[in-house]
């Protein structure tokens, strides 16, 4: 068969890309993406890839045969002839780039489990016949990459294996690509790290050079800002941002970065954030010092289209984040950084040499939280990242990074704190009733009171509401994403003009969200919490801080919820043990006890870093298995239903049976996660129906336009059209 017989891809014009062609593009894009840490190791999988396009089963089918081929176990085949441990970790990128990174399974497997689908099973069929590929290119032999020497566990070299199926996967498309569209798609549009960086030294010096007499509040802000700035001289590395809400820690942390990656030649700035609306305000800022085209966002709340340039520029960048500022959610980060899909993985090699800020960094979920830490050391120690821990409330987490230490940034966070008090924290002797709740919010203009679960936000705002309708609001992650955008607009607006305000919500306003009452009620919970809750209490320092009160209440009717026991033990053990419980000791003993209260064992709950320790001896990493185990909200216990009462094209395109990925897209904004005992009583009364198993649809009856879904449904209702 002749050289140029061998045919990758077919174009719709009939045009066709040669195999070697194809071969050779993808490897050299997947060493560029890799070249900072195993450039030479991903050309060879680049090269190896699509080995099993050679056979002749595949050359007929893709001149017009109907029969399936198997065309990823080919090169993975031909790299393990040597049984090397290192050719097994590009056995698992080849193998994945189209269906994602199996399981390793066991080396030791019999003929008769020949038909399983991990690596060593695949490994033992026999492919079709694709050696052909020697008459037109060689393999390089694979050799140990330097930053193996670096390697402290089996989690390492799985994470290296995730990294180069990232570069190889995001190559193999590029190329494909290229070839299939005539060009790669738009991308690009934005200024350099080096541009932004001036670009924000000029936004900030109307902070830092403000002429005439400059308030505490400013002083102190100014001061974070000129720590962070000193502190980007530093080399890569780990860093923590201690300071109080209402500090300006977002303008002062975009700062540190920007002239961090300035100055060390970093690639780009992500910010990972707990909770969308905070994305929402922070992208916001990002977007008016930097520009709206500089700023990519990552989230269930954003769609981007191809209505002009830009926003299709966007489009496609979010597959593989190639923008300089990227604004994201803990959810896609850190599900992605333990994903082996090929769709999740592949903007992975771009995190490297980046600068990564966890916003409200306390908040990584305890079951993950070591095994989220562990990702952190690895991508500070072995790809270049630097990493700023920030928020009010540190965790104890020290202990937990292997080969970095974090170094304070602020100068003096205990100093920032004190001049940034605002609130006195109160507890509240006994248990309040609800009504009793309500007879003291309606004592204050503005209050923000935040209950522990979403039904008992519901049924509080019915009580206050149905004694004072005016100012009266209620958040929740019961309302869709826009729903909760919008009061949180109506809500600003209130107290800037001062008006009456009174907001019963649940935590998801508690960190990070700019709100300022003139008192807060917060139930019961983590210390954490507390000390958050307390952060939209005076936040900007209008009133004495003697006369601005944070009160901390139990309720009478309703009991906590038992995943919160350990961290409201916690917080008692502390408040029992410090007059003063907001200092930063109180904060880390807190922790420390938190800690010591559930278990090093519960920080890891699905054991994902001893999943690829134990696999490290014959490199049998279970990546399938941890990407059904790695869920920062647990699939098993929730479930996405959508509210598109205001939206019946998109319904009626559901309802045609239409599931393509721009529906879903669109469709994303309208969803709402809820427990699968709250599905389950809304279908009992008839309150959703169900399309198929990926879409439930509520019906607009039981949505209400300020409570959201309603978790307290009366049945007889529904009626679907």
């Amino acid at each position: 068969m002749h050289t140029n017989k061998f045919i990758a891809h077919t174009r719709n014009d009939n045009e066709t890309q040669t195999l070697l062609d194809h071969l050779k593009g993808t490897a050299s894009i997947a060493q560029k993406n890799a070249s900072a840490w195993g450039g030479d190791f991903a050309y060879c999988c680049g090269l190896a890839h699509d080995l099993g396009k050679y056979s002749k089963a595949f050359q007929d089918r893709i001149r017009g045969g109907k029969k399936r081929v198997d065309h990823s176990t080919a090169g993975a085949y031909e790299l393990c002839l040597d049984k090397s441990k290192l050719s097994m970790i590009a056995a698992y990128c080849i193998m994945g780039h189209h269906s994602g990174m199996p399981n390793g399974g066991s080396a030791k497997q019999e003929a008769n489990m020949v038909g399983q689908s991990t690596l060593h099973g695949r490994l033992k069929r026999n492919p079709e016949e694709y050696r052909q590929y020697k008459t037109e290119l060689s393999l390089p032999k694979l050799s140990l990459p330097e930053i193996s020497k670096s390697w402290v566990d089996g989690f390492d070299a799985a994470f290296f294996t995730r990294m180069v199926f990232s570069a190889l996967v995001d190559a193999d498309r590029l190329d494909t690509e290229y070839f299939c569209n005539y060009g790669n798609e738009p991308r690009g549009g934005f200024s350099t790290i080096a541009k932004l960086s001036e670009k924000l030294s000029t936004y900030t010096e109307k902070f830092l050079n403000k002429t005439g007499k400059t308030d505490t509040l400013n002083m102190v802000r100014n001061e974070l800002l000129k720590d962070c700035l000193f502190a980007a001289n530093s080399n890569p590395g780990l860093f923590k941002l201690t300071a109080p809400t209402g500090s300006g820690k977002t303008i002062s942390s975009l700062a540190f970065a920007l002239k961090h990656a300035a100055l060390n030649g970093l690639k780009r700035i992500i910010y990972i954030i707990p909770y969308n609306s905070i994305i929402e305000q922070n992208a916001a800022v990002f977007e008016e010092a930097l520009g709206k085209e500089n700023v990519l966002r990552h989230n269930s709340d954003t769609q981007y289209d191809d209505e002009d340039e830009e926003s299709k520029n966007k489009m496609f960048s979010v597959e593989n984040w190639d923008y300089p500022i990227i604004v994201t959610s803990s959810v896609q980060f850190f599900e992605s950084l333990f994903s082996n899909k090929p769709s999740r993985c592949r903007k992975l090699f771009n995190i490297a040499e980046s600068v990564l800020i966890f916003d409200e960094a306390q908040m990584i979920p305890a079951p993950f939280l070591r095994p989220c830490l562990h990702a952190i050391n690895t991508l500070v120690s072995q790809y270049g990242c630097s990493a700023v821990l920030a928020t009010a409330t540190q965790s104890a987490t020290d202990r937990y990074f292997k080969t970095v230490n974090p170094i304070e940034i602020s100068k003096n966070p205990m100093e920032t704190f004190a001049s940034l008090r605002r609130t006195v924290i109160e507890e509240i002797e006994g248990k309040l009733t609800d009504e009793s709740l309500v007879g003291r919010l309606l004592g204050y203009g503005s209050a923000l009171c935040i209950v522990n679960t979403r039904l008992h936000a519901q049924e509080l705002f019915k009580k206050l509401k149905s004694i004072e309708p005016e100012g009266s609001f209620h958040l929740s992650t019961t309302m869709y994403p826009q729903h909760r955008k919008r009061i949180l607009d109506e809500i600003r607006d209130r107290l800037k003009n001062n008006l009456t305000c009174r907001l019963i919500s649940t935590s998801l306003v508690e960190a990070g969200v700019d709100l300022d009452f003139e008192t807060v009620f917060r139930e019961e919970a983590g210390l954490d919490s507390v000390i958050q809750a307390a952060g939209r209490c005076n936040r900007e320092g209008k009133q004495e801080t003697s006369c601005s009160i944070t009160y901390v209440f139990s309720s009478a009717e309703y009991k906590p919820p038992r995943l919160i026991e350990p961290n409201i033990s916690a917080y008692r053990y502390v408040a029992r043990k410090y007059k003063d419980f907001s200092v930063l000791d109180a904060i880390q003993e807190y922790f420390g006890h938190l800690f010591y209260i559930i278990g090093d064992d519960s920080l890891d709950s699905k054991n994902i870093i001893s999943m690829f320790n134990n696999g490290a001896k014959y490199m049998s990493f279970p990546f399938e298995d941890v990407e059904k185990a790695f869920k920062l909200i647990d699939d098993a216990s929730q479930q996405v239903i959508y509210f598109l009462g205001g939206q019946p094209e998109l319904e009626s395109r559901l309802r045609a049976n239409e599931r393509s990925r721009e529906l879903f897209r669109l469709i994303g904004p309208y969803g709402i996660n809820l427990y699968q005992w709250d599905v389950k009583k809304l279908s009992e009364i008839g309150a959703i129906e169900r399309l198929d198993e990926s879409v439930i649809l509520l019906s607009q009856i039981y949505y209400d336009d300020e409570t959201g879904v309603s978790l307290s449904p009366e049945g007889g209702l529904a009626c679907f059209i």
